[in-house]
């Protein structure tokens, strides 16, 4: 398999608000980098799809180091609370709806085929990877023309 290395970072103006992401893909000398923006969503929302643009991008199994100064998805999958909630049918052990499910789903799906290592890492700490997906994220919001975030919508809305 090969060795992806992934760095990610999603973030929210106002939270909820504008927001967007940034994912950093290293394999060998190659590196690319992904953007995205999203007219009114949340900070959790741009941290997962920052690393589901990144896995959705890998063509082959990969095994693939995925770093995120998300706890929110970094425990989620290191902690088997994915796992769970699948079981209980996407509830969580409070018995409440998980948030997110549509972008959780979309996660299990891309992550799929790979051999995903999970590491946190601490953000605006001067990690030069994550503070470079922070400058994406924030290039992504003000480069305009930002998408609608349809789950987003959907949730609000029951």
């Amino acid at each position: 398999m090969k060795k992806v290395v992934i760095h990610t970072d999603g973030g929210a103006r106002g939270n909820p608000g504008p927001g967007g992401f940034g994912a950093i893909l290293s394999f060998g000398k190659h590196r690319r980098e992904v953007k995205g923006a999203y007219d009114h969503t949340t900070n959790n929302r741009m941290e997962l799809m920052a690393a589901i643009s990144a896995l959705e991008l890998l063509t082959e199994g990969c095994e693939v180091t995925l770093h995120s100064d998300s706890r929110y998805l970094v425990d989620a999958m290191n902690k088997g609370w994915l796992t769970g909630w699948k079981k209980r049918g996407w509830r969580k052990a409070d018995k409440k709806p998980v948030l997110n499910r549509d972008l959780w789903e979309r996660l299990d799906r891309a992550t799929a085929g790979h051999d995903v290592t999970w590491k946190w890492v601490k953000g605006h700490a001067g990690h030069s990877l994550n503070e470079r997906c922070d400058e994406l994220v924030h290039e992504a919001i003000d480069a305009g023309g930002l998408q609608e975030d349809l789950g987003y919508q959907a949730q609000q809305n029951g």
